[in-house]
């Protein structure tokens, strides 16, 4: 049988397990065109059935930081990947991530301690 506390950890597997899913399809869908714009984590959590507080709760504990660490994190790991991958400009990459170029360009320097032109040309 099962005890409360042993359904609470599966429970925790399970959100985080769909919450990483449901980001990579959500910014594979942006990236593509599918979807317009980037879901706020409260969005998000509606879309997985809990409250934004128990999603927030929930990553927290099963991975020791808040969703949009995460979140952020993935949207610039396919950042660098078109900066590596493809020949599209620094401007037109913020636009399919949905940011103003010069905001995006803060962003991935806070994250990666460079540019994206920098972090595009180390990678030549």
């Amino acid at each position: 049988m099962c005890t409360t506390e042993q359904f609470k950890i599966k429970r925790g597997s399970e959100i985080t397990e769909s919450y990483f899913q449901f980001l990579d399809k959500h910014i594979d869908d942006v990236v593509s065109g599918r979807v317009d714009e980037f879901k706020e984590i409260n969005q998000i959590a509606s879309e997985l059935f809990v409250s934004h507080k128990h999603l927030t709760d929930t990553i927290q504990k099963e991975m020791g930081r808040h969703p949009c660490h995460f979140y952020d994190s993935k949207i610039i790991e396919a950042a660098k990947k078109m900066l590596s991958e493809t020949d599209k400009s620094i401007s037109e990459i913020a636009k399919i991530l949905t940011y103003d170029p010069s905001n995006f360009s803060k962003f991935f320097k806070k994250f990666t301690g460079q540019t994206p032109g920098q972090f595009r040309n180390l990678k030549k």
